[in-house]
């Protein structure tokens, strides 16, 4: 299940700084819209009273680490340390945290703060909440730029933060916090826990692999469709998928018409949503977790048979906690390709070009230095 480019056995060492309780801290940024990543020192905020601070073991790479580190979107503030999947050890408390002690393995998604009054943060559904706070790239409490996992370590307010079981390799841990919970939050909010009902999955990567994994664990019945023939053996032997479709293949998208309770779409690029839509049964639903350029498709399609078309992002901390421990309990764990920080580059090159299965995790513990 874990592939390791390489074991460097180094030690993560950190320094306090002498300004104010805050602690420096070594990451790995990127300095402009190239994208590339090299060795960045800079200084953590000092730990509040409601504030967790964690020695990062383990960094997930996400398409969101390329978008961002490349200014895609625009508003990039450089320099930007990616990463929001981020698994590690306590190693200090603030004076009034009742969650966590130090030792605990915990994990950070996508947000770290919000405003905890909104009606979405009171139902813990913050990562809704207009004042959330991203990882990296957003505005921190102090007013500094958030920096993500791609560094030695983080500080973050307890109500942001997830145990991770004991039992649970930290490794393993890390995807779930934005591709584990990104496919779980949609198949939860529409009941799609039930077993015996029917699953389509557009799109086998770092997200749809765990979408298949959530729909056996759930007893659902599960078909991958794909424009890729290469990924049938993996789909139906690797990750126990019952039926694989080729997308593009006329014949067969029309064997599987209206058979289909739900489909969760993961797919970044653009692509026709007809088609997919045609295998929905009567009262399907379609959730839409990729950011194509466009969606578009026939009324018909959507009015006829009265399916609806859903979008969802991450998930709020209820949500996030239920899925670790879920996963935890039913042993469902991500496939991953276990690499150092210094080859983080190399892979967000492999994630552009979808050469991964299923998700890359850095070492930040064992190679950072």
């Amino acid at each position: 299940m874990t592939r390791r480019v390489s074991d460097l056995g180094h030690s993560l060492v950190q320094k306090m700084s002498s300004e104010g309780g805050k602690e420096d801290c070594l990451g790995w940024a990127a300095r402009d819209p190239s994208g590339f990543l090299s060795p960045y020192k800079f200084t953590r905020r000092a730990v509040g009273s409601e504030d967790v601070s964690i020695k990062i073991t383990h960094c997930g790479v996400c398409y969101a680490d390329v978008a961002w580190t490349r200014n895609v979107q625009g508003h990039s503030k450089y320099p930007l340390v990616p990463g929001h999947e981020i698994v590690g050890i306590v190693k200090q408390v603030g004076s009034s945290v009742q969650r966590f002690k130090v030792g605990d393995h915990v994990g950070v998604g996508t947000y770290v703060n919000s405003c905890r009054e909104c009606e979405y943060c009171n139902d813990r559904l913050e990562v809704q909440c207009e004042k959330a706070v991203l990882t990296f790239d957003g505005i921190d409490a102090d007013g500094t730029v958030t920096k993500g996992g791609y560094s030695s370590h983080i500080v973050v307010h307890e109500r942001y933060c997830f145990r991770i079981p004991e039992n649970y390799p930290m490794d393993l841990a890390a995807p779930l916090l934005c591709a584990g919970i990104t496919v779980y939050t949609p198949m939860i909010r529409h009941k799609m826990n039930q077993p015996g009902k029917s699953l389509g999955v557009i799109g086998l990567g770092g997200l749809g692999h765990m979408a298949v994994k959530f729909g056996k664990a759930f007893g659902l019945k599960v078909t991958v469709l794909s424009t890729s023939i290469s990924k049938k053996e993996e789909a139906l032997s690797l990750l126990g998928a019952d039926h694989f479709v080729i997308s593009s293949d006329v014949e067969q998208m029309k064997a599987i018409a209206k058979s289909l309770d739900f489909i969760i779409d993961t797919a970044a690029g653009d692509h026709p949503f007809d088609p997919y839509m045609s295998l929905l049964k009567t009262g399907g639903i379609l959730a839409l977790v990729g950011f194509p350029s466009e969606v578009k498709f026939s009324p018909a399609s959507l009015n006829l048979n009265m399916r609806t078309v859903t979008g969802s992002v991450t998930g709020g901390t209820k949500d996030t906690q239920e899925m670790i421990d879920l996963c935890a309990a039913q042993k469902i764990y991500p496939n991953i390709e276990v690499i150092p920080i210094d080859y983080a580059n190399e892979a967000l090159e492999r994630l552009i070009k979808r050469d991964v299965k299923y998700r890359f995790v850095i070492d930040i513990e064992n190679s950072l230095k």
